[in-house]
């Protein structure tokens, strides 16, 4: 697990729109990080809304909103334009951001072990470091711990 006060491990992924977005396009801002693991499923669905339903309150603590998953570029554009979703959309398919920053490990579902993301969210201050961390979030919680990451 990364530690609290560490720089943030970089990171270039493709965005939704097929460009290239690095965590580094971002100096100087606070960065909102979560990792989700499947678009336009009920509980990411769920914690993307969330999110952008309190996108403008998190606009206003200066932040940006950069959520992650391992679906492909095509995918995160449906989802982002079905749900009108603000903010960036990045893909990981071969999970190694997700694997950098602690968000992919063991789960369990259905009485079956497998390895996929962790739903997680990371605070990153203006000068690149973690300033807090959770993982294993609920979708349902995921705008106020946005809050309280940023501290708006």
């Amino acid at each position: 697990m990364l530690e609290t006060g560490s720089i943030a491990p970089p990171f270039t992924l493709t965005a939704d729109d097929g460009s290239q977005v690095s965590l580094a396009d971002f100096g100087g801002r606070k960065v909102i990080l979560y990792f989700y693991p499947k678009a336009d499923t009920p509980g990411c669905t769920k914690q993307a809304c969330a999110i952008r339903d309190a996108y403008p309150r998190i606009e206003a603590g200066d932040a940006v909103v950069i959520g992650i998953s391992p679906d492909p570029p095509a995918k995160l554009a449906k989802f982002r334009q079905k749900h009108d979703l603000p903010f960036i959309l990045l893909s990981d398919p071969e999970h190694e951001v997700a694997e950098a920053y602690g968000a992919w490990g063991e789960k369990q579902a259905y009485g079956k072990t497998y390895e996929g993301i962790i739903r997680s969210h990371f605070a990153i201050d203006e000068q690149g470091r973690l300033t807090e961390q959770e993982l294993k979030v609920k979708p349902e919680t995921t705008a106020e711990l946005a809050f309280r990451l940023i501290q708006v």
